[in-house]
């Protein structure tokens, strides 16, 4: 790190709880404050020949001064462009209804069923291509059967699966 660097980050250390509050009174926000000092922080440790700085706490005020408004400059842009309105009302949250939750569990314990009805060895290959992400060749390998025995068994489990979920949701 050049030694002007390593001037600044000193100065920003001793300074960093007056910046932030200058930056906080200044902007009306103590988090945007806090991620704007950050972001000083960052770009004092990025600057890869700084020249020398005569009054470094100025320089610093400056800086983070600087980034803030454009931090709000982009802030306002981005608001023209996505407006509130723009935003529908029913945003689905991410969280599936009670009765979609319901519905995944028969299916997942029907399924899990499915699976432990299958012979042995159709059901290893079947858990190892689908649940352990290997290649048929790569469970042909590790089950010491040729690939076309895996593909076998897999389609046998995947038909074995479907009709176990058909007979339930008749």
């Amino acid at each position: 790190m050049p030694r002007n660097s390593a001037k600044l980050l000193a100065a920003l250390a001793a300074c960093y709880e007056d910046l932030k509050a200058f930056l906080s009174r200044k902007f009306g926000c103590p988090l945007l404050a806090e991620d704007i000092v950050q972001e000083t922080w960052l770009r004092v440790r990025r600057l890869s020949q700084p020249t020398e700085v005569a009054h470094p706490r100025a320089y610093l005020f400056r800086m983070a001064t600087n980034l803030a408004i454009d931090h709000l400059r982009s802030e306002k842009a981005r608001a023209r462009h996505i407006g509130a309105e723009s935003v529908p009302e029913n945003v689905p949250d991410g969280i599936p209804p009670p009765d979609r939750v319901i519905d995944y569990q028969q299916r997942l314990m029907i399924l899990r069923k499915a699976v432990d009805e299958l012979p042995a060895r159709c059901r290893e290959a079947f858990m190892l291509h689908k649940f352990g992400g290997l290649s048929h060749a790569e469970v042909a390998s590790r089950m010491g059967i040729s690939r076309n025995m895996v593909e076998k068994h897999i389609i046998r489990g995947l038909a074995h699966c479907r009709d176990r979920l058909r007979q339930a949701f008749k």
